[in-house]
């Protein structure tokens, strides 16, 4: 059973959606899901929390503020320190709700809340489970090594430029577009046509409210994102992080590095082989594999853990 909820972060509605089993008895354990750069609640995670509901678990799947059905202005602009703040409120939500379990709450998340997940269990007691898919893990390494030194020196004219407008009129905000059609030709976020070519058949076909662009300021403040400085803090929380082999998006090498820095030793690195970024987007064969072992890692640690 699905459900729309709506709850306050920071004096701002978010909106999304609650998944319920049709089977069994609740209160139930819980996975609480947001999604990566300039995503709306549409966006894979439906795939994901179909798995999760089967398995028993409940879902709740939202959009940041400045984002879909979510209030908050400028719209199209990604604070990760905001979207790690929504996550903790939509926590806190859940605590609220009758169908929920609050001593059984997990969290979930892909690309740049892949990281997102990792900070915000890494200083948020109340998480039991961590679910990291395909991470963000260092957003300046990142973004060096996808745009080259070329288009990265253009990236930071492009971010000091806008700096110097929104000092002068904030109405003067620019935007950068997600991905593009021809990298070569247009400076992007993530300049790699295969992304601009998947979300574009995603909004097509399911996500009608995704905007395939960003504030400039939003990629200013991915320069300064990174997850390394919390994963010494999961000390004791199950954490499950999923690689695509051979990522050059969010790039497995850091991926990993990040895991295993990651304190807990429950943690396992699982890395989904013959795959892409983006084909755990495109492909669903590849995202039923990464949604498969979540669902596993989730039932381990949320349900039967708690089973006398």
């Amino acid at each position: 059973m699905r459900k729309d909820v709506e709850f306050k972060s920071d004096g701002v509605t978010c909106r999304g959606w609650l998944y319920t089993p049709d089977q069994g008895k609740g209160p139930f354990p819980v996975v609480v899901m947001a999604g990566g750069w300039c995503y709306v609640k549409e966006i894979v995670m439906p795939h994901y929390a179909d798995f999760f509901v089967k398995a028993g678990l409940a879902a709740l799947l939202f959009d940041y503020r400045c984002f879909g059905e979510s209030d908050g202005e400028p719209r199209q602009h990604l604070n990760p320190h905001d979207q790690i703040e929504d996550y903790k409120n939509a926590i806190s939500f859940a605590e609220t709700l009758p169908e929920v379990d609050s001593n059984r709450i997990g969290i979930w998340g892909i690309s740049y809340s892949g990281g997102h997940v990792l900070i915000a269990g890494a200083t948020d007691p109340r998480v039991k489970c961590i679910v990291s898919t395909i991470p963000v893990v260092n957003g300046f390494e990142t973004q060096k090594q996808v745009h080259g030194s070329v288009n990265f020196r253009k990236l930071m004219e492009t971010i000091m430029e806008d700096r110097r407008n929104r000092f002068q009129d904030e109405t003067k905000r620019g935007y950068i577009d997600m991905a593009a059609p021809d990298p070569n030709k247009t400076l992007s976020t993530w300049p790699f046509k295969e992304t601009y070519d998947a979300f574009m058949d995603i909004k097509e076909k399911e996500a009608p409210n995704h905007e395939h662009r960003s504030t400039i300021e939003s990629n200013e403040l991915l320069l300064s994102y990174s997850v390394f400085p919390f994963l010494r803090r999961i000390l004791n929380i199950p954490t499950l992080m999923l690689v695509a082999e051979g990522d050059d998006i969010t790039t497995w090498d850091l991926e990993i590095q990040a895991f295993n820095e990651i304190a807990t030793a429950q943690k396992k690195l699982f890395i989904i082989q013959g795959t892409t970024h983006m084909k755990l987007y495109s492909n669903l064969s590849k995202l039923e594999i990464g949604a498969r072992e979540a669902t596993s890692w989730q039932v381990e640690h949320l349900i039967k853990a708690y089973v006398c």
